[in-house]
């Protein structure tokens, strides 16, 4: 019995993207030995199962997902690591998964970083930063604000990946209630 291939995409994105969770709760960081062979096994994964158009959906995943947070990073408010897993699980899900991981991924970064500055006392603090980001990044488009950025080791920091494996799981999961293909 063969295994379907949104298993395959989906599992494998899950796989990758728990293990760089691991190591980005851990030591802070999302090695590249992981997300540049994750983008190659994706790639190689849709040319496999489903030839030169799969393979080039599989690019396409990849290029919107890593794009839409490299604006996240530019700006200051993501890691590189997070920008390549992204790209990573792009190229292992393709066209197919990649927005609904990306809107849960979004949603449940929100909810994470909302907890976080609960679990820090830091709400007000929080709420009053985000304010201050909106205006920053409405005069100054894209460039990261000189003191609330990922540099900056006094503000909370969420380890993204972690959102990011919590997105695959949860549509991993919806594939498999739904029994879409699984």
């Amino acid at each position: 019995m063969a295994v379907p291939a949104a298993f395959v995409y989906l599992g494998t994105a899950l796989i990758v993207a728990s293990v760089a969770a691991f190591h980005d709760v851990r030591e802070r960081r999302i090695s590249n030995r992981l997300t540049g062979p994750s983008v190659l096994t994706g790639l190689l994964i849709h040319f496999v199962l489903g030839g030169f158009r799969q393979l080039g959906l599989s690019l396409l995943g990849g290029m919107i997902a890593g794009g839409i947070f490299l604006f996240f990073y530019l700006a200051g408010g993501l890691g590189a690591g997070d920008v390549k897993l992204m790209t990573a699980v792009g190229c292992i899900t393709g066209i197919g998964y990649i927005r609904d991981i990306l809107l849960v991924t979004v949603i449940l970064g929100a909810v994470f970083a909302i907890i976080l500055a609960f679990a820090h006392g830091r709400v007000r603090t929080t709420l009053a930063n985000v304010s201050i980001l909106l205006a920053h990044h409405r005069t100054a488009g894209l460039t990261a604000h000189p003191e609330l950025n990922l540099g900056n080791r006094a503000t909370l920091r969420l380890p993204y990946a972690l959102p990011i494996a919590c997105g695959c799981l949860t549509v991993f999961a919806m594939q498999v209630f739904r029994g879409a293909e699984l």
